[in-house]
């Protein structure tokens, strides 16, 4: 295969995105040679892509923060791995490629039991759910928790870890199939918010409010997300796929004494000791059965535009992953 990279030439909407040929050097002290096998695709890249988030560089900015690929190169130094080994990442950008040369640090081995493509899937949006309920705010057995999003690739993993751990997991989707999706995934009640007012129908399930809202929506929720919450509760904002929240002021927080956080995973990552642990826990949640990953969409890499118009069109449902 010739090295290839899938590059946005500039911030837009998914024409942007080109092949662009990439240059394989060889990996330095404590780097690897990575051959992908399988990259996840993620509502971040979207982000990036768009404009949302700010640029590194000016131009051709490759995307992809989850892959998994076969190291074919060791660089002078490293020992904790092999030729051969599979492994998985997740770091900001640049994973939309064939090859890759990365430090050893991001990297974490793969059990027999994980297949390439689950890593892809998961390493990002499996290790969001983890510091989600176990970091950003500790969830706790017969707790209440509103989950946007439920039939996302986060939110589907999450309802199955909640499920897991005994939480009463409240989810919100668009649409009847993306509903019932979240309900055989973890959720113990799942709104339309196409069609219900998701503020009255938590409040109708849990009168006091639910101790937590897990909320990736922004613009669109963050507003009601505070009414969803008991007093004391707490928001944890981790995406805004409708947009920022420009109306959110730090005094809304005063109407119920309420918490909020806005962590992102890429901190959590640096942490090695975390980032093995987290791993572990998301490994074994898996080949336990707790946790089952639905890869619903595969493209081919060259075609990562149309993945990107399927993402962002609502078309998509659980995990998608690009092949190069």
């Amino acid at each position: 295969m010739t090295p290839y990279a899938i590059a946005a030439r500039t911030p837009g909407d998914p024409s942007v995105l080109h092949e662009i040929p990439l240059t394989v050097t060889d990996p330095g002290e404590g780097e690897v040679l990575l051959r992908h096998t399988a990259i996840g695709l993620n509502y971040l890249d979207t982000y990036y892509r768009g404009g949302l988030y700010p640029w590194p560089n000016p131009n051709d900015l490759v995307l992809g923060s989850e892959a998994a690929g076969i190291v074919e190169a060791l660089g002078p130094g490293v020992t904790d791995l092999k030729l051969g080994q599979r492994v998985a990442y997740t770091v900001p950008n640049g994973g939309y490629v064939s090859h890759r040369v990365i430090a050893t640090k991001h990297l974490v081995p793969l059990p027999d039991a994980i297949s390439d493509e689950v890593a892809a899937a998961v390493m990002l949006k499996g290790l969001t759910a983890r510091y989600l309920l176990k970091d950003s705010f500790k969830v706790a057995p017969g707790q209440h928790v509103l989950f946007h999003a439920a039939a996302g690739g986060v939110g589907l993993i999450a309802g199955q870890w909640l499920k897991w751990l005994d939480v009463d997991a409240i989810g919100t989707a668009g649409g009847a199939e993306k509903c019932a999706l979240a309900r055989e995934n973890g959720y113990s009640s799942v709104i339309d918010y196409r069609s219900e007012d998701f503020v009255a129908e938590v409040l109708k399930r849990v009168p006091d409010g639910v101790d937590v809202v897990y909320d990736s929506v922004g613009q669109d929720t963050i507003s009601k997300s505070l009414k969803c919450l008991k007093r004391f509760g707490t928001l944890v904002y981790f995406g805004q796929s409708s947009g920022p929240p420009l109306d959110f002021k730090l005094s809304d927080l005063a109407a119920g004494s309420f918490y909020a956080t806005r962590p992102t995973i890429f901190h959590f990552v640096t942490r090695r000791d975390w980032l093995l642990q987290a791993s572990a826990e998301l490994f074994e949640g898996i080949t336990s059965g707790h946790l089952k990953i639905a890869i619903n969409q595969r493209f081919n890499l060259r075609d990562a535009s149309s993945a990107h118009r399927a993402l962002e069109g609502r078309g998509t449902t659980g995990s998608t992953v690009l092949i190069p």
